[in-house]
């Protein structure tokens, strides 16, 4: 069948995420990195046909669920979906309307960006810091970052709490490493595509070369389609052609595979619209997010792109 990388999940046993030493896992505390290579350490990917409701066997009492912390309104759009995912999954898994704990902190998207405008990213840093501070004191166990962009200051946070910071990176990354590929394309904010957070974390900890857009101009306006449009939810027929344009490019650069490297890219692009595999990072964090929460790989998985 046609390959699609969201026709995995993140699941099962045998493999070997990820291969790294504390030190190299930049900004991340050792008891951060162990409650999260507790959670991964065997993560592997499950193929699509394994996808099952009605697991309850297997699955843990719904009082054991992990509490997961979303920090999310970076866009809202983007975070609804966040919310779905693991909702579907666990309930899927359940076969009932069994919901995981989740404990949403919406931020000012408009403040957020000011602050981007402005490059005050260590003022980005606190709020987010403060976000977490809440989640925890609510009871949240782990946290996820509903967004790519974020994660530019993912280690500022992370040293200030002892929770683990379920890293988009490292969703991304296993599902890159998993299907056999060396070179990505990579599309999001000018900041995620720029700044070399997210290309950084693949090639240091998964070995993947990142291609990005080569034109400033063509940086810039996939930056302006979603800051404008996607955040806002206006969806554009000329925008999405746009974005495959650039897409096209990538390919012809030697990409093997995309990654939407801005949660709100899957709103208008599915793996339906091209032949290379997609890597979906909203689809992917949310898989992690549900084998935190129930502690365990494969016992549920987020549908797959429709």
């Amino acid at each position: 069948m046609p390959y699609s990388i969201v026709d995995h999940s993140i699941g099962g046993e045998g493999a070997d995420w990820p291969r790294c030493s504390q030190d190299q896992r930049r900004g991340r505390s050792r008891r951060e990195f162990l409650a999260t290579l507790a959670v991964f350490g065997i993560g592997a990917f499950v193929p699509a046909e394994a996808y099952r409701g009605g697991q309850s066997a297997q699955l843990p009492p719904a009082s054991d669920m992990k509490t997961i912390g979303l920090i999310g309104g970076t866009s809202w759009y983007s975070t609804v979906d966040y919310y779905r995912y693991i909702n579907e999954a666990i309930n899927d898994a359940y076969g009932n309307r069994t919901n995981p704990p989740l404990i949403l902190y919406n931020m000012n998207q408009e403040r957020v960006h000011e602050l981007q405008t402005k490059g005050q990213w260590d003022e980005i840093a606190a709020l987010l810091t403060q976000a977490t501070v809440r989640l925890r004191a609510g009871g949240a166990q782990g946290i996820l970052f509903c967004a790519n962009t974020p994660h530019k200051v993912y280690a500022q946070v992370s040293q200030k709490t002892d929770l683990p910071i379920l890293h988009i990176g490292d969703a991304t990354g296993v599902a890159i490493r998993t299907s056999g590929l060396k070179k990505v394309g990579l599309i999001g904010t000018r900041y995620t595509m720029e700044d070399g957070f997210m290309v950084d974390w693949l090639k240091e900890h998964y070995g993947v070369e990142s291609l990005v857009p080569s034109s400033a101009p063509a940086r810039q306006e996939l930056n302006r389609i979603i800051e404008q449009e996607l955040s806002r939810g206006i969806f554009k027929a000329e925008s999405k052609k746009y974005v495959l344009q650039q897409i096209g490019e990538l390919r012809q650069r030697g990409a093997q595979g995309i990654v939407l490297g801005c949660t709100e890219f899957p709103l208008i692009i599915r793996q339906r619209d091209f032949d290379l595999p997609l890597f979906d990072t909203p689809r992917l964090h949310s898989q992690m997010a549900v084998d935190f929460i129930l502690g365990k790989q494969g016992l549920a998985h987020i549908r797959p792109d429709q």
